[in-house]
């Protein structure tokens, strides 16, 4: 009796932890669901900053983001903002956002939901608007970790998590880490997670220094790219823009960006430039039977060494839900594509990985206006792979496009896959690296 006793709480606990814990936090953190993430909108980064105010550390990283105006969101824990109310009135005044990160540094996974939401969302928020006059909306519960019953918060609270952290919470990271991090995988849409306090639980005290020394030269690198750094609020508001896509088209999107985010790393492609992700790489030996010739005389053939470029899809999406028509959405590639291609061509010159590359080659739905940028375009030659590819790159057109239907319909001949090529001896002239 003892026995199966122990047996039926040991399986009540599995469930109640699995259904409480677990599974809320899997859909939240890696599905998205009932929370904000990821931005869509173009040349917009929001970074995040937990834990604080610190009385240090909160001042020095303001004036960071003043020097270079960038605006941020501050998830506060209730406590210090309670203890340290004239630094969150300088957040409030200088128009950064203030969030929720709970009265005290706690996990929502070890209390009631009414705990939750009585003295930590709404005790916090509470406090937040005696001292600014505003009551705050956005919702970070501490480490990320949602329980079951948060997603009901969202009545009255958006719960907001990330799609970029680098640990800077501990000074074992150290800033040439932290800097890579953020030069290779921060991204536009991305919501960066970072900390202005380490005095919480798992944290070091001095790492906030380091966040703030690297985020100097960061946001100095970023000044002329075109890249805003903005509230959470603000690129939330932006990504609503989705909306516009029906129903089924939002599930079909969703499930296109997963099998992307596969395809990339099966296929280990690499992003050009973090902070304009349009085009993606890999190199491998070229398998066609068909010999290319290219503008300047060189010829690829097959075995020999190539570059093939890939489109980003997520990149292409929201360059495609924000463009106000046909025109502009021609206008933002093609300003892209200027920008990025001297960026190839000082790879092509100094990345190893380059060293016996013929050229640069890709197959795409996406080719007017390619030539005035150096690139052969040829037909693709007849065969099973030129219907398989005709086909596939329609289907991702019809997914991507706000209009994909409509778009298939109107000038049906345009919409043929072509090879486009360029020879590296060619990009080495044509753009100066």
């Amino acid at each position: 009796m003892t026995v199966r006793l122990l047996s039926a709480v040991i399986f009540a606990l599995a469930v109640y932890i699995a259904v409480y814990m677990i599974i809320p936090w899997l859909l939240a953190r890696f599905l998205g669901v009932g929370v904000f993430r990821k931005g869509l909108k173009p040349g917009q980064i929001a970074l995040t900053f937990d834990d604080g105010p610190h009385p240090v550390y909160t001042p020095r990283l303001l004036d960071l983001l003043s020097k270079y105006n960038a605006k941020a969101t501050f998830f506060v824990v209730g406590s210090q903002a309670e203890a340290y109310p004239e630094l969150v009135r300088r957040m409030h005044r200088e128009g950064h956002q203030i969030g929720i990160h709970n009265y005290e540094h706690v996990s929502n996974w070890f209390m009631l939901p009414w705990t939750v939401r009585r003295r930590h969302v709404d005790r916090t928020a509470n406090i937040v608007e005696s001292i600014t006059g505003t009551r705050p909306v956005y919702y970070r519960p501490p480490w990320g970790m949602v329980n079951l019953f948060d997603f009901w918060l969202n009545r009255r609270y958006k719960v907001t998590l990330w799609s970029l952290t680098a640990r800077d919470w501990k000074s074992s990271v150290g800033q040439t880490k932290l800097e890579t991090i953020l030069r290779t995988k921060m991204t536009e849409g991305s919501v960066v997670l970072l900390h202005d306090s380490g005095e919480t639980f798992g944290a070091d005290t001095d790492a906030p220094a380091h966040t703030i020394a690297v985020l100097d030269r960061v946001l100095a690198d970023y000044q002329n790219s075109g890249v805003r750094f903005v509230r959470i609020d603000e690129m939330a508001e932006a990504t609503a823009a989705a909306a516009r896509l029906g129903g089924v088209k939002r599930v079909l999107v969703f499930f296109w960006l997963v099998w992307e985010r596969c395809f990339s790393f099966l296929f280990r492609l690499r992003t050009i430039d973090t902070g304009n992700p349009l085009l993606k790489f890999r190199v491998r030996e070229y398998k066609g039977k068909q010999t290319i010739t290219l503008r300047d005389g060189e010829k690829i053939e097959k075995g020999d060494r190539i570059a093939e470029l890939h489109f980003d899809n997520r990149t292409l999406l929201a360059i495609a839900l924000y463009a106000q028509n046909p025109v502009q959405l021609a206008i933002h590639l093609i300003r892209r594509t200027e920008l990025l291609m001297p960026k190839i061509s000082r790879l092509l010159q100094t990345d190893p990985l380059f060293r016996d590359v013929k050229g640069l080659y890709g197959i795409t739905l996406i080719h007017r206006g390619s030539k005035q940028f150096g690139f052969t375009v040829l037909d693709l030659p007849k065969g099973v792979f030129s219907w398989m590819t005709r086909r596939y790159l329609r289907f991702l057109l019809y997914v991507i496009h706000p209009a994909g239907k409509e778009r298939l319909k109107a000038k049906e001949d345009l919409l043929e896959p072509k090879i486009v090529a360029i020879s590296k001896h060619d990009m080495e002239k044509r753009y100066i690296a």
